[in-house]
């Protein structure tokens, strides 16, 4: 059984015990429970996309840490002008692990 979830503007495939990487959830504390919208509900055979029936499912997870990601530079650079600028950015993420999935009332 799997879910798709939306969270921070980005749609993330999961599934119970998953360990996934949002956006960061900033009102969130370390062991706080959060619950995620659902998309999509697959659960054997049975696929579930109906907006009313998937209105009352919420993805229950655990909020595990709060790091940031990767740095990645920024470089701009015009040719012939001396114009050059350097940037730098670190994304802020939230890991949660994925405690339960319910399943859609039909």
């Amino acid at each position: 059984m799997y879910a798709i979830v939306r969270s921070g503007g980005r749609q993330h495939k999961v599934a119970v015990g998953d360990i996934v990487e949002v956006d960061k959830i900033s009102t969130a504390k370390v062991g706080d429970t959060v619950e995620l919208s659902t998309l999509l509900l697959v659960d054997g055979d049975s696929v579930t996309s109906d907006p009313w029936v998937l209105g009352g499912v919420k993805v229950q997870a655990e909020v595990v840490d709060h790091h940031k990601g990767q740095k990645i530079d920024i470089l701009r650079y015009k040719n012939k002008t001396g114009y050059r600028r350097r940037q730098g950015h670190r994304q802020q993420y939230t890991a949660i692990k994925v405690t339960e999935i319910p399943t859609a009332a039909k």
